[in-house]
């Protein structure tokens, strides 16, 4: 009898992705109703999940929390946004621990300056 631990690992993985997602949106909508503290919870949940079974959250999921203590940012209220177009990139302060994440923005120029052309 042939083992299918590849076909298992991947039904595994889609399961991850689909509960991170989930998890994901239950954290918009706390934050959304002003409940930072159940937001947080969930991003760590949805984190130690991606971690356990080895799925990359997507860029627009990792923008939402701080990389170093792991608090849902709110704008205005977790955290502070300014962009720096010198250097083409997007700086978030969380106002919690106080760090400072750096977020490109160079390639969303060239692809909304891309599309203005044609």
């Amino acid at each position: 009898m042939a083992r299918r631990h590849g076909i298992e690992r991947e039904r595994r993985k889609k399961i991850a992705e689909e509960r991170i997602r989930y998890l994901m949106n239950l954290a918009d909508e706390a934050a959304s109703l002003g409940s930072l503290d159940l937001a947080t919870d969930y991003v760590k949940q949805a984190r130690e999940l991606g971690m356990k079974y080895t799925v990359r959250l997507p860029t627009e999921y990792k923008r939402k929390f701080c990389k170093y203590c792991y608090k849902y940012l709110k704008p205005m209220i977790t955290s502070r946004s300014r962009t720096n177009s010198d250097k083409g990139r997007v700086e978030v302060k969380c106002l919690s621990c106080g760090r400072v994440m750096f977020f490109p923005y160079g390639r969303e120029r060239k692809e909304r300056r891309r599309k203005k052309n044609e």
